[in-house]
């Protein structure tokens, strides 16, 4: 099965002209986010996350732009993470001003800010390191928005895994046991390692970038930091 072709009105490059107020704007435009389109991403973002990004050249290809100009995923994301915030603060008898901290928490800091500073990183470095040089024709360069994206894309199984599965499993977890340690940190090394492979899956699709397999190089120092700290 393939995703749902996803047609647009044709627009300008976000980066270029799309102004960052209209993308806040069409946050709260319900009728002109593709619903649909979304959930099927986030389905294949886990079980082939080829497909999603193999749409990316059809985007850049119609709309002169890699990047996302829906809101609809970050929408949606955001909308999963303020239920998964209730939900803990509930299981962890969190009650007034401190739910608002956990929902704070798990959008502003683990989503946003983290977001944030990782596609930063990874756009400067990309742009910066790993363009192929060509001495003809037009030089191309990856928007910010596209690694947000990727980010985006990256963290909804990571939230599958660190928010869901862990939270029907804060009974075993909560135990001071080795077997309870051991499947915790197991969950983050899984979790971690899946949104690296995911991150340099979006950006080994972008043609004028090469050796983008650095950003599986994280995965070493992850697997080598829950060993130990299983260990000791």
């Amino acid at each position: 099965a393939m995703l749902p072709i996803h047609i647009e009105n044709e627009r300008p490059s976000f980066a270029a002209c799309t102004s960052f107020s209209e993308y806040m704007r069409r946050m709260v435009q319900y009728a002109q986010m593709d619903m649909s389109y979304t959930f099927a991403q986030m389905i294949y973002l886990c079980i082939a996350p080829r497909k999603v990004y193999q749409l990316t050249s059809y985007r850049k290809q119609t709309k002169n732009q890699w990047a996302r100009d829906d809101p609809a995923f970050v929408v949606v994301l955001v909308s999963f993470l303020i239920v998964a915030a209730l939900s803990y603060s509930i299981a962890l008898e969190v009650s007034g001003t401190g739910i608002l901290r956990v929902i704070f928490l798990f959008v502003g800091v683990h989503f946003v800010l983290h977001g944030v500073v990782i596609a930063s990183c990874a756009w400067f470095v990309s742009n910066k390191y790993l363009r192929v040089q060509s001495f003809h024709g037009v030089e191309q360069r990856m928007e910010w928005m596209y690694a947000f994206d990727i980010h985006c894309n990256s963290f909804f199984p990571l939230f599958l895994v660190l928010y869901v599965v862990h939270y029907f499993l804060l009974p075993v977890l909560v135990k001071e046991s080795l077997w309870a340690a051991i499947l915790g940190n197991a969950l983050y090394a899984v979790a971690l390692c899946y949104y690296l492979f995911i991150t340099s899956l979006g950006y080994s699709m972008l043609p004028f970038l090469e050796r983008t397999e650095v950003f599986l190089y994280p995965m070493v120092p992850v697997c080598l930091l829950v060993l130990v700290l299983t260990v000791f």
